[in-house]
């Protein structure tokens, strides 16, 4: 499988400083800021994709919800990033929600016809958007690939991995991470239930691997957990 420090981790790119219609003297005059209350709905699924959103305050949520109406967490995403793309390529209604996980959360649209006009004369951004969207396809295959050969404990802590190289920040030899998830959504994205979240958390702390609290991760030793996972992987 592919070393995830190889991908582009274009979340770390700040596209609301590059592509917000209120920083373009075209658009500034005409566009407005979205804001929501937390727990607030940007869109539903099958609703028609007509914008792409950038990130300007708070965090979204996005998720779709299964057959027997179990919420299923695709990604939490802050300020500066970007969702709502998959209308670029095609998506005429969207294949998941969009939710406000905090009061005040401000969003900048942007309609597809503007955001063409702007990737047909920028290639630059052309290229990194379709990047963008490339690392997040791929990061849907790898959560499948997971959920399929790895057992609970190893996808948990992929998930951990994966937090760590996309947005943790190096304090010494350690790397905190500011945590959106509640054990709920990690159980959401690893295949896991809460309960088993928590459990091995808790046995990771033990371990003195990782600690953590309602607002960080503090992950003690990365390459003890990345040797970890690639041993599982080994083994089938």
């Amino acid at each position: 499988m592919s070393d995830p420090r190889k991908l582009w981790y274009f979340q770390k790119v700040d596209l609301y400083e590059l592509l917000c219609p209120h920083k373009l003297a075209r658009f500034e005059e005409t566009h407005t800021f979205h804001s929501f209350k937390k727990n607030a709905f940007i869109y539903l699924t099958n609703e028609p994709s007509k914008h792409i959103y950038l990130i300007a305050k708070g965090r979204i949520k996005l998720g779709s919800y299964s057959e027997d109406g179990r919420e299923i967490v695709k990604a939490v995403l802050g300020p500066g990033e970007l969702f709502g793309e998959l209308a670029l390529s095609g998506e005429e209604k969207r294949s998941d929600f969009a939710m406000a996980l905090d009061n005040d959360t401000t969003v900048c649209p942007m309609s597809i016809e503007d955001m063409a006009d702007l990737l047909q004369d920028n290639k630059t951004l052309t290229l990194k958007i379709f990047k963008l969207m490339g690392f997040r396809l791929r990061k849907t295959e790898r959560r499948l690939e997971s959920l399929v050969f790895k057992d609970a404990r190893t996808r948990i802590i992929d998930f951990l991995v994966d937090q760590a190289d996309e947005y943790g920040q190096k304090i010494g030899l350690e790397m905190k991470i500011e945590n959106h998830y509640t054990h709920k959504d990690i159980a959401s994205l690893t295949g896991t239930s809460r309960q088993t979240v928590t459990t091995i958390l808790n046995e990771l702390k033990t371990q003195n691997l990782i600690n953590f609290n309602r607002k960080q991760i503090l992950i003690r030793d990365l390459e003890a957990l990345r040797q970890e996972s690639l041993e599982a992987v080994a083994q089938h």
